[in-house]
């Protein structure tokens, strides 16, 4: 990131996002301050179903299309999905119950999924909240 705001700074550029609706705001796969760290994030608002139905309207090449989602930070090429324990589909529907359900509402892999979502997304919030300030009262300040 600090090669990409550099090179952004010499040319009058934004550094632009890659995160989809799931990686940044449900379950925050992203790193805080590294690839989360951007001026402008274009898909952020777009679940990863929603994200290849756009590459194919848009005719991306097709190994871009079919390419495995990996975060590139393992010696072995451990799947975004391998990492997570759930699909973008599975996390996308637990997205969308999240606020009305719980994991005991259901059995099977929707609960194990719903769970997964849950804890993610909890371990995540210090990513998307605002960084907490402590508040020195004035008559400490003299």
């Amino acid at each position: 990131m600090v090669t990409l705001y550099y090179y952004g700074q010499l040319h009058g550029l934004l550094v632009t996002g890659t995160g989809n609706k799931i990686e940044d705001f449900g379950v925050g796969f992203f790193t805080k301050y590294g690839d989360g760290g951007v001026d402008i994030s274009p898909i952020a608002d777009l679940t990863k179903t929603q994200v290849y139905a756009l590459a194919k309207e848009l005719n991306v090449i097709e190994t871009i299309q079919q390419a495995v989602p990996t975060d590139g930070l393992w010696d072995t090429e451990r799947t975004d999905e391998e990492q997570m324990g759930a699909s973008y589909p599975e996390l996308e529907w637990a997205m969308s119950v999240y606020n009305t359900h719980k994991p005991e509402d259901f059995s099977g892999r929707e609960r194990e999924v719903l769970e997964i979502y849950t804890r993610l997304h909890k371990a995540m919030q210090h990513k998307i909240n605002p960084i907490p300030v402590c508040n020195i009262p004035p008559e400490l300040m003299k």
